[in-house]
């Protein structure tokens, strides 16, 4: 399911328009990045939690040459299913 399809069942489910269900789901769109951006972890009980992960430096191979790189460490936006949701 990509955005639109999401605003759209938004829409369905609640009996907003389509262009009110897009302004809300943007809105969590955006609040959910901008508390990750702050280093904030957002906890939705039942469903999940959206928080920042470690990737330690690693080393590689460029495909194209075949020599060695290191790619650096990074910070990434993870999604770890709540219990609910496994189920």
């Amino acid at each position: 399911m990509n955005k639109v399809a999401l605003v759209s069942a938004v829409a369905q489910k609640t009996g907003l328009s389509r262009r009110e269900a897009y302004a809300g789901v943007q809105a969590v769109v955006d609040i959910i990045s901008g508390a990750l951006g702050r280093n904030e972890k957002v906890t939705i009980t039942g469903f999940g939690t959206f928080e920042l992960g470690k990737r330690k430096a690693r080393a590689g191979v460029n495909p194209r040459t075949g020599e060695r790189i290191t790619i650096p460490a990074m910070t990434l936006p993870r999604f770890r299913a709540g219990k609910k949701l496994r189920q």
